[in-house]
């Protein structure tokens, strides 16, 4: 259902890792006169926010309760272990989960990545947040898998990061309540899936002109030299005015002095 009432502002929501730059740089292009407000919030929370209508729309990471909140997948992040950068594990490209089973490993309470049998060895507390959990990696307690762009965002010097082959992937979504879906939140729909200004939905759009009809074929057709149109021609040679047609004998034309071989007869030449 879209509203009839359009927010003075729109309220942006996006948890750790994601960065709307450049949505929100078209955003302003786009509609200037519409300020736009970056609300973060942690992962756990980002679905209440919404909820409680603290933001008109979020980025946040799958899966969420469909049931009232609408969700459009953007992209799949790539998932790393955290580990320092003297550890063995760096002298891959790579690692799997089961190159991972004799370490320990940190699962925060704010983990993004839904395991169906978590890797490696349990630490004996979960820490409280990602963020906690690499102090602890760089204290040497235990290793860290997360998306690529938690690894990024929390990058220190001495740690460094190897993909996870077979770890399960965060997916990034924008998500927004079903029940207020305004004209706004359509425009940044369209921002973020890539519309041109003309196709955003939820403005209106300028008419159209309508094209010049072509004209009809049999009017742009040439007339035959010296014919009608249709292609008949009137037997007359091309390029004379019309006259009679000069006959085996007669004169050349207006009676000018004829060339050799012409029709007239001079006087005979008398013989020597």
């Amino acid at each position: 259902m879209t509203s009839s009432e359009a927010s003075p502002s729109f309220r942006l929501a996006y948890v750790p890792g994601v960065t709307p730059t450049k949505w929100v740089r078209i955003w302003n292009e786009r509609l200037p006169d519409v300020p736009l407000t970056l609300i973060p919030v942690p992962a756990t929370e980002a679905c209440a926010v919404l909820r409680d209508g603290g933001a008109d729309a979020g980025f946040l990471r799958l899966p969420v309760d469909r049931t009232d909140l609408a969700a459009i997948p953007l992209y799949t992040e790539t998932t790393v272990v955290v580990v320092p950068k003297d550890h063995l594990i760096t002298a891959f490209d790579e690692v799997t989960a089961e190159d991972l089973a004799d370490e320990i490993v940190l699962h925060p309470l704010d983990e993004t990545l839904e395991w169906e049998h978590r890797p490696g060895l349990p630490a004996l507390e979960r820490p409280a947040t990602t963020a906690d959990a690499i102090e602890l990696v760089a204290a040497g307690v235990g290793l860290l898998v997360v998306p690529q762009s938690l690894a990024r965002l929390h990058h220190r010097k001495d740690l460094t990061y190897r993909p996870v082959s077979d770890a399960p992937a965060s997916r990034v979504a924008l998500s927004w309540p079903q029940e207020e879906t305004t004209d706004l939140v359509e425009d940044f729909i369209g921002i973020v899936r890539g519309r041109t200004v003309n196709s955003t939905r939820g403005r209106a759009q300028a008419p159209t002109q309508p094209k010049a009809k072509r004209p009809e074929a049999a009017a742009t057709r040439r007339k035959p030299a010296g014919g009608k149109p249709g292609g008949k021609t009137t037997g007359k040679p091309v390029g004379k005015s019309g006259g009679k047609s000069p006959r085996s004998g007669s004169g050349g034309s207006g009676g000018s002095g004829g060339s050799k071989g012409g029709g007239r007869r001079g006087k005979p030449r008398r013989r020597s």
